[in-house]
């Protein structure tokens, strides 16, 4: 890729989208395109849903979020439905501070990231095209040069609101420099870049005693005072604080509530009749859109301070818990790992997820109900099947607790654990073991961790063990089978002969003496117990089978290996469980025979090939089930 050659693309395409005309000219522009008079509320909702939005299980899932937030749809829904919809509608909640709380390391900054670099992209588009008063510091709405008394008469012609008076320097610039004549004033359209301050700005809070509210509403310039005569001629003033330049879209206020109170005063106002105060001037209008994010105990102990009652009616508080879903939780982390200089690693299969099991059980709260435990509980939150339970149970455990996944271990931990392994570890390839290891030690030198909670969490990380055993057998098993596929066939061949002379009552004949004899009653219980089917239960999954075998022959097809889940899990856990001496030999064998030998390197393959190990993990892998098998 040319590099510089891309850049140059950059410029002649922004130079295309440039604009500049008169205000008589932008208000022909605003008839063909009645959007680009929107407000900075509804060019955020407008820019979220243009990007897609898709329903699943009756809920909505909006795109823009997709790929950077993972497991947070609900909570984003409820940002986007309750928040974003109606103040693009005007509606009075675009009145208030979007104050988002949760825990660390949950999604919060990432999130007001991605509205500032979506709203820099959208504002170069047709669809969030931006137009300003030209030499503007603040890039003033044009639509402020219509007085007042005009206003509802645009307001039928134009179908748009207008709201927010002219700032003080361009009432000024309209009488010195366009004698008053609005159809003169020149506009432009502007885009949105945080690095140029252009209508997205962040405040800091740092040390209320060097702080200066000029930070957020700028200040005067006293290098002109002698030019202009007066510190309330407002072109003796810098409009270069983040309220100013973040006018139009969107200002960050990061760490809000560990502000000092004269910072927030500013945001009564500004929140409620959309105007600030700066300087010696009359309030100055702006239209944004504030952000601000902050962890439960922090917002607990402002709200509990009766001087800030004031600002409390002025927030709509959105919780962002942490994730609750295991593969969403692997998104995570392979995200992160991905956007890291480690990414060259080979990650082993499932080791992501054994992780990700640990730390969304931190996050869970144990279940009132007693026919449930933590295991299926998060098994059901990630969409998994449990017998026994459905949607609705789902979603009666989410009401049991308003505060569930608004602690736990947080993603950042995770991370750093994993990162000290792949460090530690010479050889460039980790597996489950190895995370587990590191997340065990990890909770000796995590400072917020009381000896409780750590007990609690060596049991969790017990727990992923067991789980990643579980998973580690059945990969194993599946690579030996598929070695052994001919004996699977014979042996599946077999197990569907018995189960049709069963259900049609019939005997079967017996290969070397002919005699008819009755269905093997012993080999069929053995491959159905295999998947947990009791003997009340036999009658009706051996009647299914027959039903499926008959289903594939009226459409023409052959039923096979591969036409039952259940029943080939079975057949694979039968076959498995009649190898396992052949595993434990060719696992701990320190120098196999010939045979040996080619059936491990025949598993190792398919490990590779088919399964996403490397040389190395898959090894490992072989040993520690032959391990496992052997004790």
């Amino acid at each position: 890729m040319d590099i510089l050659k891309r850049v140059e693309q950059y410029r002649e395409e922004e130079v295309k989208l440039k604009w500049e005309g008169t205000f008589a000219q932008y208000l022909e522009l605003l008839k063909e395109k009645p959007w680009i008079g929107q407000s900075a509320h509804s060019r955020v909702y407008n820019m979220i849903k243009d990007a897609g939005v898709e329903e699943v299980d009756g809920k909505r899932r909006y795109k823009f979020f997709s790929n950077q937030l993972f497991g947070l749809e609900e909570a984003l829904e409820r940002l986007v439905e309750e928040y974003f919809h109606p103040a693009a509608k005007r509606l009075d909640v675009r009145k208030r501070i979007l104050l988002l709380m949760g825990p660390v390391s949950g999604g919060k900054s990432t999130l007001v990231s991605m509205l500032k670099r979506g709203l820099e992209q959208y504002s170069r588009t047709d669809r969030g095209a931006i137009f300003a008063i030209k030499g503007c510091p603040m890039h003033e709405d044009p639509l402020h040069l219509i007085p007042q008394h005009l206003r509802e008469d645009f307001h039928q012609a134009y179908g748009i609101r207008i709201e927010g008076n002219l700032s003080p320097l361009n009432t000024m610039r309209l009488e010195k420099e366009y004698q008053g004549r609005i159809e003169d004033v020149q506009v432009e359209r502007v885009f949105f870049s945080e690095d140029k301050r252009v209508g997205i700005g962040t405040f800091s809070p740092s040390d209320p005693k060097s702080q200066d509210i000029a930070d957020l509403t700028g200040s005067i310039d006293f290098s002109t005072i002698a030019e202009f005569g007066s510190e309330s001629d407002p072109r003796a003033y810098r409009f270069d604080g983040e309220l100013n330049k973040a006018n139009r879209g969107l200002m960050e206020f990061q760490e809000m509530l560990k502000c000092d109170e004269k910072f927030l005063w500013h945001l009564l106002s500004l929140t409620q009749e959309g105007n600030f105060k700066a300087g010696r001037f009359a309030l100055i209008s702006a239209d944004e859109l504030i952000v601000a994010h902050t962890n439960e105990t922090e917002y607990r102990s402002f709200i509990s301070n009766k001087k800030n009652e004031a600002l409390h009616s002025r927030i709509i508080v959105m919780p962002v818990p942490y994730n609750l879903k295991v593969t969403q939780e692997e998104k995570i982390y392979e995200k992160m790992i991905g956007e890291s200089d480690v990414s060259n690693v080979h990650v082993a299969p499932h080791t992501l997820r054994v992780a990700a099991m640990f730390t969304i059980l931190t996050r869970l709260k144990e279940p009132k109900r007693g026919d449930i435990d933590l295991i299926k509980k998060m098994r059901l939150y990630d969409g998994e099947s449990v017998e026994g339970f459905n949607s609705a149970d789902v979603d009666e455990m989410k009401k049991e607790y308003q505060d569930e996944g608004m602690s736990g271990i947080d993603p950042r931990y995770v991370i750093n654990r994993i990162s000290s392994t792949i460090i530690r570890k010479e050889i460039p390839t980790i597996n489950a073991l190895d995370v587990l290891r590191a997340l065990k030690e990890g909770l000796d030198q995590h400072p917020s961790i009381t000896n409780e909670l750590r007990e609690r969490y060596l049991n969790f990380i017990s727990i992923a063990r067991k789980e990643y055993d579980d998973i580690a057998k059945k990969e194993v098993q599946k690579a030996f089978v598929y070695s052994y596929e001919e004996s699977a066939k014979t042996l599946m061949d077999n197990y569907l002969d018995n189960v049709e002379a069963y259900c049609n009552k019939a005997k079967l004949h017996d290969p070397l003496t002919g005699e008819e004899i009755n269905p093997d009653e012993k080999l069929m219980r053995s491959i159905e117990e295999q998947i947990g089917i009791s003997e009340n239960a036999k009658k009706a999954f051996r009647e299914e089978i027959l039903i499926r075998i008959s289903a594939y022959a009226r459409k023409g097809k052959r039923f096979d290996y591969n036409s039952h889940d259940r029943l080939r899990e079975a057949i694979q856990k039968k076959l498995f469980a009649d190898l396992k001496d052949v595993v434990k030999i060719t696992t701990s064998t320190k120098t196999p025979d010939e045979q040996q030998l080619k059936k491990v390197n025949e598993v190792v393959a398919r490990l590779i090939d088919e399964h996403g190990y490397n040389s190395t993990s898959a090894n490992e892998l072989l040993r520690y089930v032959g391990s496992l098998l052997n004790r």
